[in-house]
């Protein structure tokens, strides 16, 4: 059996005198908080006033930061203490130098390899060919790094010939009282770089339409000589046959 409908929620509930006066309250009671939830967002969204998907701003404008703002007043008497530090050093291991021998590496990519620069240690090939013991190259100021390995020759011989220079200009005391063989000391020299500048005049001449055209034009023949052979052939064929 189909009964109809009616027609509100609200008249049905009026009919039943008990839930009448709290149905009136929930009715109200619920407009009421939607209409000050959707004023509320409103005026969020008016205060707000973001247009695109961007970072909401969280600023502080209450810390006290001029009182911790870093300033650097004692630049120049941290460089004459520092100054000072070396020299007091310097004189504690007198007469040994301050830091320990180094070999010459060169700089690592493409862009840099021209350079040369201090190492971090001595290969085991290095010492091994210096005829120094690899236990003995750190008692004596010699530093020694056992990852790295000589992937040149050149590189093997310049380090080499730099501790045998070491070792040969090198003065030891021994820890105890006796004989000890007294050598001349030791002034670190630089060593030469293997690459040497040119003048400009030197230099060859710059190529028509620049390297880069002329690479592209050298590949494009290439590429494509078979392709223009014998669009070339075919042409000619053409001609013969129109001759006739």
């Amino acid at each position: 059996m189909v009964t109809d409908k009616p027609k509100s929620f609200k008249k049905t509930i009026l009919n039943f005198p008990k839930l009448s006066e709290t149905a009136h309250q929930i009715f109200a009671r619920s407009s009421k908080d939607l209409n000050h939830d959707d004023d509320k967002t409103d005026r969020i969204l008016d205060k707000m006033a973001i247009k695109h998907n961007q970072q909401i701003p969280h600023n502080h404008f209450r810390k006290d930061w001029q009182r911790r703002v870093r300033v650097h007043f004692d630049q120049p008497g941290r460089k004459l203490r520092r100054r000072n530090a070396r020299l007091s050093k310097a004189a504690a291991v007198a007469p040994r130098p301050v830091d320990k021998l180094r070999p010459i590496v060169r700089c690592p990519t493409i862009k840099y390899n021209r350079r040369v620069r201090a190492g971090r240690g001595f290969t085991l090939t290095e010492l091994k060919e210096a005829g120094i013991p690899r236990k003995l190259a750190p008692t004596i100021g010699i530093s020694v790094d056992p990852r790295r390995q000589n992937l040149s020759t050149e590189s093997l011989a310049v380090n080499v010939d730099r501790l045998k220079a070491y070792r040969a200009r090198l003065i030891l005391f021994p820890r105890k009282l006796g004989k000890h063989n007294v050598k001349a000391a030791l002034p670190i020299a630089n060593t030469e770089s293997a690459f040497s500048e040119i003048k400009k005049g030197d230099m060859p001449s710059a190529i028509e339409g620049g390297a880069y055209r002329k690479l592209r034009d050298t590949r494009s023949e290439a590429r494509n000589a078979g392709k223009r052979e014998k669009r070339a052939r075919e042409k000619a064929d053409e001609a013969a046959a129109a001759k006739k």
